[in-house]
């Protein structure tokens, strides 16, 4: 097998304000492994928190090329996840992206979507909802406008405008929503106030109201709290499990923070054992890394799969929302044709 790999950097919509910075772009690498003439497409996403940037990965994946180049076929995917992940510590955005594309190139060569690879029902999706990132009220509102067919919304908060966020949304709009805080509240007297707050405005679950080192803090919250905190800093790979279980009422599930889908299995599987909820989620991705983690949204409870929908230059065709439906189709591996070529 042959692995390639190109820079590119995905552009918003709208400025992403969250709790802890602002940004206009994502800095992103596209593999490619080749394997008797078909193509498997992965993705990392880098973020700046995951501390990984355009050419960390690219130092990574060139290494990983020389193993990927002992293998002939992707059939048994956890035995080279296992060396790839070996190979480094971190960069576990690069290694998701070998991971998905190998879970693609597998399925193009058996000609099956990977979804059916764990025996999922492609018809047992969740709906996705969609973020509404910090910003203006007048911003905000058309916003919400524009993605009027999803039946759920994600909203930013940890910032000073909270409470007149939400109630700018609740002048517009009656959806449930999740909120998402980023580590943005300050301390855990304030979280259990303003979850209270939430708590009559049709809230579904609160997302890391603090800091991700804060267990005993999240601890003290998750058995006051009348809404379900879910973990997504403090929840990065499957050992974590261990810690956050006892903190927490679920998880936040990214491809990108736990090398891929292999993982990511193992950890939607150990997340119920322990009675957590799970949430399958992403950061700004193409259609690529989206579809790829929409082959196991059956098993979540919720999902926020949006990234394709924050982002102006996508370069993949594959996962659709009808009226927010995730809509899985037929297409062997992660089910993506990608649209055009990279710009570096």
């Amino acid at each position: 097998m042959t692995l390639r790999y190109t820079p590119y950097t995905l552009e918003f919509k709208y400025p992403f304000r969250i709790a802890i910075n602002t940004r206009i772009e994502t800095p992103i690498v596209i593999t490619e492994i080749e394997c008797d003439g078909l193509i498997g497409y992965g993705e990392a996403s880098m973020p700046p928190y995951l501390g990984e940037d355009q050419q960390t990965a690219s130092d990574f994946l060139e290494q990983a090329s020389k193993i990927i180049g002992e293998y002939k076929t992707p059939l048994d995917i956890e035995i080279i996840m296992a060396r790839i992940d070996a190979v480094r510590i971190k960069n576990t955005a690069a290694k998701a992206s070998i991971d998905i594309a190998l879970h693609d190139l597998k399925g193009k060569l058996e000609n099956k979507p990977c979804y059916s690879y764990w025996n999922l029902q492609k018809e047992n999706t969740p709906f996705t909802s969609v973020t509404i990132a910090i910003d203006k009220p007048e911003i905000i509102i058309k916003k919400i406008e524009e993605v009027v067919a999803f039946p759920i919304l994600k909203i930013k908060l940890g910032s000073e405008d909270d409470k007149k966020i939400i109630r700018t949304i609740r002048s517009c709009t009656d959806k449930p929503l999740s909120v998402d805080v980023n580590q943005g509240w300050k301390t855990k007297e304030q979280a259990l106030e303003m979850i209270y707050w939430l708590r009559d405005n049709n809230i579904l679950f609160v997302e890391q109201p603090l800091l991700k080192n804060d267990f005993s803090g999240s601890a003290w919250l998750a058995e006051r709290s009348p809404l379900p905190i879910i973990a997504d800093e403090s929840m990065q790979r499957l050992h974590d499990l261990e810690t956050v279980k006892n903190c927490f009422h679920g998880i936040n599930i990214k491809l990108m923070k736990c090398t891929g889908l292999t993982e990511a299995y193992k950890i939607i599987i150990a997340a119920r054992k322990n009675k957590l909820k799970v949430l399958l989620g992403c950061m700004s991705e193409t259609s690529c890394a989206i579809s790829a983690a929409a082959q196991l949204s059956p098993l979540a409870d919720w999902a926020d799969l949006d990234g394709p929908l924050l982002i102006k230059n996508d370069l993949f065709e594959g996962v659709k929302f009808v009226n927010g439906k995730i809509t899985l189709n037929d297409l062997p591996g992660i089910g993506v044709k990608k649209l055009r070529e990279e710009k570096k």
